[in-house]
């Protein structure tokens, strides 16, 4: 498995998959061909099926600049490789077309020219949950990260972290409308509002949620956020852990250290299954966002490696089958919704396994194995196509 990094990246909303991966895409392309008289992008499937409400093309229109470049849509055909495909072609003056590259975005940002997702540089020894919790001992599950990664891993998790505590806090102020056809208003600030007239427990559990409405807004408007795994569930994880800050323990060094173990619970599911909605549905969104966020909440509290697998476990298992289906294709609806509710399952899922001898059925790589299955056996219109559930 790589480095926790490619995890959590910095970058604008409103999806990884067709914003940040595109545009990578685009920029390694012109590296390639960066004098050619014009440009013509294709967008295959999922990505151009619902690439208008997420921004796709906006964003591409960053990476071209002033050059000249056309785009064209073809959502009804889906490569072989990946659902999510784009083509570039490069044009010399002459017209004839000088060089053509097919990328395919694989998923938080990421991108590959197979459609096959590959290990940038190889740094963990492992790659199931299984194996690590039998090397570590009784270690807890951040000091492999910390093994693996190197010192500076701590400095980087401090940046996003950092970042994550912006994005709520910038999305509880905001009182517009978000962009798209749905004209919907942002909801975080005056439910932030209302949230403090509830008792002190039921105030602390919804919180949560109106902290991953806060984040979640901000992606779906095109802020900077952190994807945790993506963009789509940027919410999920940040508003777990700003629960325990303001809640629990303004600490930051433990903050860091459960961000680490989201990080590398997010890095098996990416390794062993998959993190794209186009691919495995939002299973592989929100519920690899709710499993990361059960792992670190549980560590939080005084969990052992345990029951921190079985936390991550359990916020994995109860979003099996969980279809992508945005409505009019934004990140919008269902989304934030869903980051909101998966934050407080994520709570849930950390104190059922806390208090629990941390023994179960079934173990988080076979869930893994599971969703992998689940989301290769869901029909396309339920992965990112939005032509089928709530989006039809």
């Amino acid at each position: 498995m790589e480095t926790i990094k490619h995890i959590f990246k910095i970058g604008l909303g409103p999806s990884s998959s067709h914003t940040m991966g595109p545009v990578k895409a685009a920029h390694t392309f012109l590296l390639l061909a960066p004098g050619a008289e014009r440009y013509e992008v294709t967008l295959y499937g999922s990505l151009a099926a619902t690439g208008r409400g997420h921004l796709t093309d906006v964003a591409l229109a960053t990476a071209f600049e002033n050059r000249q470049w056309k785009i064209i849509w073809k959502p009804e055909i889906f490569l072989p490789q990946h659902p999510n495909g784009i083509e570039f072609v490069a044009y010399g003056n002459d017209g004839t077309p000088i060089l053509k590259k097919q990328y395919f975005s694989v998923g938080g940002g990421d991108i590959s020219e197979t459609g096959m997702r590959f290990d940038d540089r190889r740094i963990y020894t492992y790659s199931t949950m299984n194996d690590i919790l039998n090397y570590i001992g009784n270690r807890k599950l951040w000091e492999y990260v910390a093994e693996c990664e190197g010192p500076d891993i701590w400095d980087y998790l401090s940046e996003v972290w950092q970042q994550m505590q912006l994005s709520i806090r910038n999305g509880l102020e905001r009182e517009s409308t978000l962009p798209g056809a749905l004209q919907l208003p942002r909801k975080a600030s005056t439910m932030f509002s209302c949230v403090h007239g509830l008792n002190s427990s039921l105030q602390r559990r919804y919180t949560t949620a109106v902290y991953a409405f806060a984040a979640a807004e901000e992606n779906a408007s095109g802020q900077t956020i952190v994807t945790a795994p993506t963009c789509g569930s940027c919410g999920v994880l940040p508003a777990v852990l700003y629960t325990y800050y303001e809640f629990y323990e303004k600490n930051d060094k433990k903050i860091l250290h459960a961000l680490a173990t989201a990080g590398l619970i997010a890095n098996l599911i990416k390794y062993n299954a998959s993190i794209s909605g186009a691919e495995v549905g939002c299973q592989g969104e929100v519920g690899a966002a709710c499993a990361m966020a059960a792992g670190a909440f549980c560590q939080l509290m005084g969990g052992s490696s345990y029951q921190v697998e079985y936390a991550a476990e359990m916020g994995l298992e109860h979003h099996l089958g969980l279809t992508c289906d945005p409505v009019c294709g934004l990140v919008q609806v269902p989304c934030i919704e869903r980051n909101a509710f998966a934050s407080i399952r994520a709570i849930d899922a950390a104190i059922f396994a806390l208090i629990s001898d941390g023994k179960h059925l079934i173990s988080f790589d076979r869930v893994v194995r599971v969703m992998k299955a689940t989301g290769h056996d869901l029909p396309p219109l339920y992965k990112e196509t939005s032509m089928g559930g709530l989006a039809l």
